[in-house]
C-alpha cells in the first residue's frame, strides 16, 4: 500500500510541524521558531530512528486524535503526556519514550499533557511537509512554515512520503524533571530598574499567566518599576530575554518572539534551563536566581552532553 497518512479527528488545541527552525535570518524579521523543548524533540526522533531534527508533531495541553491508513509504522511520543492506541477492540495505555507499532486502521489518542505544556509525536518515516526557508517549523503569528502557517485543523489529511523499513522497539527511562528556580544571566537594562525591583526580581515568586504561548511567557504578580525609560530605541531580541513593559510585568521571549524590541530588558534565562522554563504551565509560580555567564555556558555544556548520553542509550 503506497498511500500511508493520518486523518485528523481531532487536531488539538494546538498543533503543529516542528523541527530544529530556522538559522540566519533576524536580518528580515524571522525567528528561529522550532522546538519548543528540543530534548524531547530529539529524544522523540531517536526512539523511531530518524535523523534528530527531523519534522515531527508538536502538541500542547490536549493533542491530536489521529486515525492511521497504511503500511506498519513505528510511533514514539516524549514528553510528559497521557494518550491511548487503540487497534480494533483493544485499548492500550500509552507510554512515553518507548516507540509502539501501527497499523491500517489504528488510532492514537493524545488526551493531554500531565502538569505540563508541549508534547512530541514522531514516526519512523517522513512527513510529507513543505519547507520555508529551510525548515517546516510553523509560526502561526507570521504565518510561515508548512501547512500555509496554521495549525493543524479537524478533519485534514497528513500524509507520509516514506517509512522506515527497520522498526524495532526502542525505549528508555527517562522522566521530565520539573523546575522552579530559572536561572538569568543580567541583561543591558538592568540598571533601568529600581534597586527595589532589581533585588526583589531575585527574591519574590512570579506567576505565568493564561496568556503565554509560544512567542512568550508573560508573567503576574509582582510589577517592575522602570526609573529610567520604559521605551527605548528597538533593539534585536533572543530567546530567552526577559522584557518589562511600561505596565511592569514581565515577558519571557519564547521561539516564536518577534526579532526586535523596544521595551527595556532585565535579563536572559540561561539556556540550560529553556526546555523546561517552557513547560511550565499557566497559575504556577516561578522564581528567577542569578547566574554569571561563565556558570551559563559551563551548565548548558554540561546539559548537552547528557542529552546526547540520553540520545546514544536508544
Amino acid at each position: 500500500m503506497n498511500n500511508n497518512y493520518f486523518e485528523i479527528l481531532r487536531a488539538g488545541i494546538n498543533t503543529t510541524f516542528q523541527d530544529k527552525g530556522r538559522n540566519h535570518l533576524f536580518h528580515i524579521g524571522i525567528p528561529f521558531s522550532g522546538a519548543m523543548d528540543n530534548r524531547n524533540f530529539y529524544l522523540a526522533n531517536k526512539l523511531v530512528g530518524n535523523k534528530l531534527d527531523s519534522p515531527i508533531i508538536e502538541f500542547a495541553y490536549q493533542g491530536p486524535l489521529l486515525k492511521f491508513y497504511g503500511d506498519k509504522i513505528s510511533i514514539a511520543i516524549t514528553g510528559d503526556v497521557i494518550f491511548k492506541l487503540k487497534k480494533k477492540d483493544i485499548e492500550i495505555e500509552g507510554k512515553c519514550y518507548e516507540s509502539y507499532q501501527l497499523e491500517h486502521g489504528d488510532k492514537i489518542d493524545i488526551l493531554s499533557t500531565n502538569k505540563s505544556v508541549y508534547g512530541y509525536l514522531a514516526i519512523s518515516g517522513k512527513f510529507d511537509v513543505k519547507f520555508q526557508w529551510g525548515s517546516c517549523s510553523i509560526n502561526t503569528k507570521a504565518k510561515i512554515g508548512s501547512n500555509e502557517g496554521k495549525k493543524l485543523a479537524n478533519g485534514q489529511k497528513i500524509n507520509i512520503s516514506r517509512i522506515k523499513l527497520n522498526q524495532d522497539k526502542k525505549k528508555i527511562n527517562y522522566l521530565n524533571s520539573r523546575i522552579e528556580n530559572i536561572r538569568v544571566i543580567k541583561a543591558p537594562n538592568f540598571n533601568y530598574f529600581s534597586e527595589e525591583s532589581k533585588k526583589d526580581f531575585f527574591e519574590k515568586k512570579f506567576t505565568v499567566s493564561k496568556l503565554s504561548d509560544r512567542m512568550g511567557m508573560r508573567l503576574e504578580g509582582l510589577k517592575i518599576e522602570n526609573i529610567v525609560n520604559t521605551n527605548i530605541k528597538s533593539e534585536g531580541l533572543l530567546k530567552g530575554v526577559i522584557q518589562v513593559p511600561a505596565d511592569g510585568n514581565p515577558i519571557i521571549m519564547l521561539s516564536d518572539h518577534g526579532t526586535i524590541g523596544g521595551y527595556p530588558k532585565i535579563g536572559v534565562v540561561a539556556s540550560v534551563d529553556y526546555d523546561r522554563l517552557v513547560q511550565i504551565t499557566p497559575g504556577s509560580k516561578i522564581k528567577f536566581k542569578e547566574i554569571e555567564l561563565s556558570d551559563a555556558e559551563t551548565l548548558f555544556k554540561l546539559y548537552e552532553m547528557e542529552t546526547q548520553n540520553l540520545i546514544s542509550q536508544i
